[in-house]
């Protein structure tokens, strides 16, 4: 999470989740969500899951419980941990869910929620043979936003200059920016971005959480999936995945001082292996 400062006010945090991963459900690369306990005497600052190996694993109630408006939730793991699915079910996208998310009180997917969150999906989302500003325009009326919403949104993610160019011969670091603009443009309070990061050169993912903190400083709230474990240091709070289970939920200081390791690959590793049966 992204802390704005100790002049801010506390809040609820806007987003709950009570998921399980189960069984694969009957079409090929499906992963099925049904409802979840908390863990039973999960140590301070921690939550973890113990099952037996054919249970299913899930997600406790209020993954990112707690904390300040701006606040940035990364959920750390590697590939196939559930990052996506956690981020598709928070953004009501994701298929064969049972269960209950919530996001800013209101049922996760509702007209009312899709308003009020932004998704940021993995590839970019945009027309190759669209210029920048048409792209923007054309989501702009699609979300109801005004006209001056794009001028904004490009000035905020660094795309001034760029309007004329056609979205194909962006780089893959221009597209990125365009695509985050887009979920921009209806001001959501809530910005879901899935590995919004992977494969670009590490200038352009510095600029990008440059960026991160700036929005989650204006005042929103970002919940950002990565497997790479050196941008978990940038966040204010960490969840680890492995497997559909919640590893540890804590500060990136926390992770340090709960595993004893001072780098955080290493601490995620230490905390994988503590939770081979």
């Amino acid at each position: 999470m992204l802390d704005r400062g100790a002049d801010r006010q506390p809040f609820r945090h806007p987003v709950e989740a009570v998921l399980r991963r189960g069984d694969r459900g009957p079409g090929a690369g499906d992963h099925r969500l049904t409802p979840s306990a908390p863990p039973a005497d999960p140590s301070p600052g921690r939550r973890r899951l113990r099952a037996a190996p054919d249970a299913e694993r899930g997600l406790p109630p209020h993954p990112c419980s707690g904390g300040e408006a701006g606040l940035l939730c990364q959920y750390g793991g590697p590939s196939g941990s559930g990052k996506s699915t956690l981020i598709r079910a928070v953004a009501g996208v994701q298929a064969h869910v049972r269960g209950q998310v919530t996001v800013l009180g209101i049922d996760a997917g509702a007209a009312e929620a899709r308003r009020r969150v932004g998704y940021v999906t993995q590839a970019s989302s945009v027309y190759p043979d669209l210029t920048v500003v048409q792209n923007l325009r054309y989501f702009a009326s699609v979300s109801r936003a005004d006209a001056a919403s794009v001028d904004e949104a490009m000035t905020t993610v660094g795309l001034t200059g760029t309007e004329g160019r056609l979205a194909r011969d962006l780089s893959g670091g221009q597209r990125a920016r365009v695509s985050l603009a887009a979920a921009l443009l209806a001001a959501p309070e809530v910005l879901l971005l899935d590995e919004p990061t992977v494969g670009l050169d590490p200038v352009l993912r510095l600029d990008l959480w440059v960026m991160f903190r700036r929005l989650a400083d204006a005042g929103r709230t970002l919940l950002i999936s990565s497997h790479v474990m050196d941008e978990a240091a940038r966040c204010d709070r960490v969840l680890l995945l492995r497997d559909g289970a919640l590893l540890a939920d804590a500060s990136p200081h926390g992770l340090r001082r709960m595993t004893g390791e001072q780098d955080l690959d290493a601490a995620f590793l230490a905390l994988a292996r503590e939770s081979l049966p």
